[in-house]
């Protein structure tokens, strides 16, 4: 009877400690999530591009940790859906915690008017996201100067803008932080997309030339330099040339999950990033060893991109006006791509 009553005893005391222990546990997650989002309770962030893709992802994430949103981007329509997805998700409790604005920030005067509307509705903005862009591909022969012009102006110029417009008042406070979306593309020239290869290394330098500059006088400055994501762009991204064969390479490699990282985890990377104000990062293994490959030895990472170029698609001869992948979508092994067409839904590229 002692034995047995002691075995009771016994049980009860390890179940007890086991309540205690799981409890201390959920504490602790609890506790940490509660940090984290206190961390970010508050605060302002405008994020261009926001509509979809990265940017809407990037806006999931900093809506979870408390944050009031600005959603930037030149499609009213998409940026309605993009406001109902984060209240049907739970990523915001209220219509007040998200600002649209709908707005073309190749005009110096839109970007302006962007941050005197943000700074009138919530006092101030504490984080910009420069992430507007859009993706080209294609061969050189089928490109035009105004491809060229038309990448640069959003790719680049719409980042200049916001943060010019932003800056005197992150200066006036010695504090803010500003993020700009660029590109492994914007480290290592990548054949077919040379218009937007030349706007990512540009903002890239702009990027760290803010760096330099603002870093000392309280403004957080990083770069964000990523690989390929399941983001679902390759339904928006615009192919000239063999605009089928094009969009093929470029679909695949935006789905496959070796090769990509989805819209999530470079999300959530970018966020951690830029709470822990890093000057930079690279994401995915590959865009970190073609950034650190680029460095060191340019001569290889020149002669692997001429090998790339020799298995993409020949140019055409005649001269067409580009097509969006959504255009020349379901020609593809759609088993292929499955991973990229539920992020696009996911993340409003497509109704």
């Amino acid at each position: 009877m002692g034995i047995r009553r002691s075995a009771r005893v016994g049980s009860a005391v390890l179940a007890g400690a086991g309540c205690v222990c799981v409890g201390a546990m959920a504490l602790t997650v609890a506790m940490a999530r509660k940090l984290r989002s206190d961390r970010m309770r508050g605060k302002v962030v405008l994020i261009t591009g926001a509509s979809r893709g990265l940017g809407l992802a990037i806006a999931e994430e900093f809506g979870k940790m408390g944050a009031k949103l600005v959603l930037a981007a030149r499609d009213a329509t998409e940026l309605d859906r993009a406001r109902a997805l984060l209240l049907e998700k739970g990523v915001i409790d209220s219509i007040e915690d998200v600002l649209l604005f709908p707005s073309d920030l190749r005009h110096m005067e839109e970007a302006e008017r962007l941050i005197q509307e943000t700074v009138k509705q919530f006092g101030q903005i504490d984080i910009l996201v420069n992430n507007a862009g859009i993706i080209t591909a294609g061969p050189i022969e089928n490109q035009t100067i105004e491809d060229f012009r038309n990448v640069m102006d959003t790719n680049f110029f719409s980042g200049v803008h916001c943060a010019l417009s932003v800056l005197p008042q992150m200066l006036a406070r010695r504090q803010g932080a500003i993020v700009n979306i660029a590109s492994i593309g914007g480290k290592i020239a990548v054949p077919h997309m040379l218009p937007y290869t030349a706007s990512k290394f540009a903002v890239v330098g702009f990027s760290e030339g803010l760096n330099a500059e603002l870093r000392a006088k309280g403004i957080r400055v990083t770069t964000v330099c990523p690989g390929l994501m399941r983001t679902g762009s390759h339904l928006n991204a615009q192919f000239k040339g063999d605009a089928e064969r094009e969009y093929r390479w470029f679909s695949l490699a935006a789905s496959l999950p070796v090769i990509s990282t989805s819209a999530r985890s470079a999300a959530r990377q970018i966020v951690r990033a830029v709470i822990a104000g890093k000057r930079e990062i690279a994401i995915t293994p590959q865009a970190q060893l073609a950034a650190r490959l680029g460095n060191l030895s340019p001569a290889l990472t020149a002669r692997i991109m001429q090998w790339m170029n020799f298995l993409l698609p020949l140019p055409i001869a005649e001269s067409t006006p580009a097509q969006f992948g959504r255009e020349v979508r379901n020609r593809e092994l759609q088993q292929a791509v499955l991973l990229g067409n539920i992020a696009s839904r996911r993340y409003n590229q497509i109704q």
